[in-house]
């Protein structure tokens, strides 16, 4: 073949892999939504009335808007693939809406997934030392290392903490401690309270969001700014 011909071949070849990576990508984003709208319950009324359920005073806030006019509520699982999928778009959110949105994280490891408590474990451990937002970004930048297996990820995620300086002793020492798994199950108990089936689950100051992208999402930030 000669090199004409095999850089054409090489072309059709990378854009065939850029427009099936660009589907799957559409399909995913989709599933998230979908996942969002059916998949965690429709009693907003239920939300709206307990806000106190929604935020509390030990919920990790990854962003903190000074005026406090508006809140973005996150119940999520860090083994979920949709979960993964949305970590993105709520990046972008942060960044578009800094200074003017808080965003809240709260834990709800479903029982399906092996590793799931786990990973919260993890993560709030190394919020004891103040790297909850690191450790966060970790467990979905590493999900397909350690999700949808049946083995304890344990090792993977002492690993992780110590990727990030932490005092391990400490981190060990709040991995294992019975107290850090309550804190996780409070977060359950609040999302279970509100209605919240599956993951993600988002709440936008008290009111149960149903969006089919994320364009639906800005849309009602805008409108509760505007508001």
């Amino acid at each position: 073949m000669r090199a004409e011909e095999r850089r054409e071949s090489m072309r059709r070849k990378n854009i065939t892999i850029s427009l099936a990576v660009i589907g799957v990508f559409v399909v995913v984003l989709g599933a998230v939504f979908a996942i969002n709208r059916f998949g965690s319950g429709s009693d907003t009324a239920v939300a709206a009335a307990d806000g106190s359920r929604l935020v509390r005073a030990d919920s990790h806030r990854v962003q903190t808007a000074a005026d406090g006019k508006v809140t973005l509520v996150e119940f999520l699982d860090f083994e979920c693939e949709a979960c993964r999928a949305a970590f993105p778009i709520v990046e972008e959110l942060r960044k578009e809406y800094a200074g003017k949105v808080t965003f809240v994280v709260r834990y709800f490891p479903l029982p399906s997934h092996f590793n799931a408590e786990r990973a919260a474990r993890a993560v709030e451990a190394a919020a004891g030392q103040g790297k909850f937002e690191a450790m966060y970004q970790r467990m979905y930048q590493t999900q397909t290392e350690w999700g949808e297996k049946q083995v304890p990820a344990d090792d993977l995620f002492r690993k992780f903490a110590g990727d990030l300086g932490l005092d391990m002793a400490a981190w060990d020492k709040a991995y294992s401690d019975p107290a850090t798994l309550t804190r996780i199950k409070k977060d359950v108990a609040d999302g279970e309270a509100l209605g919240v089936q599956g993951t993600p689950t988002f709440f936008l100051n008290g009111e149960k969001l149903e969006p089919e992208s994320s364009d639906d999402i800005k849309a009602a930030i805008d409108a509760a700014l505007a508001g």
